[in-house]
């Protein structure tokens, strides 16, 4: 077992508390999160910047991995909530539920965690995530609720 040091961190007004785990040698982060929902984008973009503070790391690289076949992670606008709102209806539209051979019921959700993708890599600049004025880090649940875990990365470099 790798020695973690574990952390809390308040989360966004209406989510749990954010459980955080770090590898302080290799700078991994494992943070839990629980979903409300079943189809939902959750905002994860100030828990990421924590963790990339955390590392010290100046200039380099972040890696973001959703470690589960039924949810997924993306960026996209952070300003206006109807957009979050806007990507979940019509991925819900685009693959809806039932009708695969997929026996547990699930199937929608493996197809649009497969349209996200499980990770997504950030250049870090002055300890900072390179984002857009406008970007955000959204965690994709498509098969909540749940209690989730998700990895952050720091690379130096």
């Amino acid at each position: 077992m790798i020695p973690y040091t574990v952390c809390r961190l308040t989360w966004n007004p209406g989510y749990d508390k954010v459980f955080r785990r770090r590898n302080k040698m290799k700078n991994i982060f494992e943070l839990s999160i629980s979903t409300g929902r079943r189809n939902e984008l959750i905002n994860i973009t100030s828990s990421v910047q924590k963790c990339i503070s955390e590392s010290g790391i100046e200039d380099g690289l972040c890696l973001v991995f959703i470690p589960h076949t039924t949810a997924g992670v993306t960026i996209n606008e952070n300003a206006d909530p109807d957009v979050a709102y806007d990507i979940v209806n019509h991925l819900t539209r685009i693959v809806p539920p039932g009708g695969y051979a997929h026996s547990e019921g699930n199937s929608d959700s493996h197809i649009k965690s497969s349209l996200t993708g499980p990770s997504l890599t950030l250049i870090i600049s002055g300890g900072r995530a390179v984002l857009g004025t406008w970007q955000g880090i959204y965690f994709a649940e498509f098969d909540g609720p749940r209690h989730r875990k998700y990895f952050v990365k720091c690379l130096e470099g």
